[in-house]
């Protein structure tokens, strides 16, 4: 008899990995009943044909975004006294204080802070937020939803979203066995896992460590390393063009070698349209000197704004603007759905460009799959002033100290370097390839084509028992 899974989608971050890849089609060949439990505006069964139930009520309880806020500055408070560090907290974005509901909850966020950065405080917290979501309307709802449908094992696709809690307590209630994927390799240190489950679904091994080491609830045994089924196209050769089909396509010059520019969206890199100009100028440069050389600009999924217009048009003679196939359902970043499609898009931009700059990004990891190197902008931006994030806290972040060595990428730190170290890495003579393989392998784990394969061999396991 066919096992029921519901594989949860609490918002469209899961999409990209669990509906668009050769995942489900895993599942189908393993004897599985799939069913997409969806919370997101993007319609499973009418753009994808796939089975789906769909969550419409999206309530949470008033208090709950209060107490999740509060858990997130509690635990990185908790990791620096703990670790004796002072770099968590950087993690942490400003409160907003404007109009008195915000400035009501921001305190409340301030005052659990305050007394409750200890181990108590946490547990406090953690259960205050079971018990306000378990009183909502929509716990019932879907609730309802689980005794109707009878599913043997609810997969959560992201760990973040407090969208995801209470469906998952739902299921925790009616002793139906839950786990949930870690998506970002940044997001065990950033206390972003609010979703408690019963197995948790992980990279690599390094990031098996990480969830014991800052979820103290969890233990070894519910933890399996699976790989991401994010890197699988990449290894796909039947999604690869011909340079020169690839260049056709896109209206490229058959006779310029490409570089990638990366974009970041504007929380993580305020000031990325600059060093776009940057490397824009420096190529414009290298090119008087006899080189034939452009820019491929990929832009941010999530980045709505206009901020790179001028220097895109500026620099027109350099720079073509390739942007991910994404689709819009809603406003938020979270509302940004990928397509199947911009999985050979990015692929191929991988493969038919010398190399990939940008700031602080996992792209590193996407070049690294294709024997790429990637630069890392370090240097602050004249442009840069009070009340504008300095780029180069990325760098400090506890995710960026899993890298093997400083080699593991290159770096310019100081804007004057710039078209010395471009000429330098198009005539082969700076590289970061086997060192930035050596940290693919830490961090997405060695085996990156059997990702969904494993996932699939975990929930096997998971129901034997």
């Amino acid at each position: 008899m066919k096992k029921n899974i519901f594989i949860f989608l609490p918002d469209g971050v899961g999409l990209r990995n669990f509906a668009l890849t050769a995942f489900k089609s895993i599942g189908e060949n393993n004897n599985y009943d799939i069913t997409y439990w969806n919370n997101t505006p993007f319609s499973i069964s009418e753009k994808l044909g796939f089975k789906e139930v769909k969550i419409e009520d999206t309530s949470l309880h008033p208090f709950t975004t209060v107490y999740t806020r509060a858990r997130k500055r509690m635990e990185l408070n908790f990791f620096d006294k703990k670790f004796k560090e002072t770099v968590y907290n950087t993690y942490n974005f400003p409160h907003s204080y404007k109009g008195i509901k915000n400035a009501f909850k921001s305190l409340m966020v301030d005052t659990l802070t305050t007394f409750g950065s200890n181990q108590k405080g946490i547990d406090f917290v953690r259960n205050k937020i079971k018990k306000l979501e378990r009183s909502t309307p929509k716990y019932q709802y879907c609730r309802k939803q689980l005794e109707t449908h009878k599913p043997d094992f609810v997969f959560c696709t992201n760990q973040r979203p407090t969208q995801a809690i209470a469906p998952i307590l739902a299921a925790q209630d009616l002793g139906i066995p839950t786990g949930t994927f870690i998506f970002s390799w940044d997001n065990l240190p950033k206390a972003t896992t609010l979703v408690e489950t019963d197995y948790y679904f992980v990279w690599s091994e390094h990031m098996k460590k990480e969830v014991l080491m800052y979820c103290p609830y969890v233990k070894e045994n519910q933890v399996f390393v699976t790989g991401t089924p994010q890197f699988e196209s990449h290894f796909d050769n039947s999604l690869l063009q011909t340079k020169e089909e690839f260049y056709k396509s896109h209206n490229l010059d058959i006779s310029k070698e490409y570089i990638c520019y990366s974009g970041d969206d504007i929380v993580t890199s305020p000031l990325d349209q600059f060093y776009l100009e940057d490397l824009a100028v420096s190529v414009r440069e290298l090119n008087s000197q006899g080189y034939s050389l452009g820019i491929i600009y990929r832009k941010c999924p999530v980045d709505f704004t206009d901020r790179y217009e001028a220097v895109l048009e500026k620099y027109k003679d350099v720079i073509v603007s390739i942007d991910p196939l994404w689709s819009p359902v809603g406003q938020s970043w979270n509302e940004i759905m990928p397509t199947k499609e911009d999985f050979a898009l990015q692929a191929n931009v991988c493969e038919h460009t010398a190399f990939v700059g940008n700031i602080a990004s996992s792209m590193v990891f996407d070049f690294a799959a294709h024997d790429k190197s990637c630069l890392f902008f370090d240097y602050e931006q004249p442009q840069l002033k009070k009340g504008i994030r300095d780029i180069g806290q990325n760098y400090k972040y506890i995710h960026f100290r899993s890298k093997p060595s400083e080699e593991a990428a290159l770096w310019v730190r100081n804007k004057a370097d710039l078209t010395g170290i471009v000429k330098d890495i198009i005539d082969g003579k700076l590289s970061s390839v086997n060192e930035g393989k050596k940290w693919f392998d830490i961090i997405v784990g060695t085996k990156p084509t059997q990702a969904s394969e494993n996932i699939w061999k975990s929930f096997n396991e998971i129901l034997r028992k």
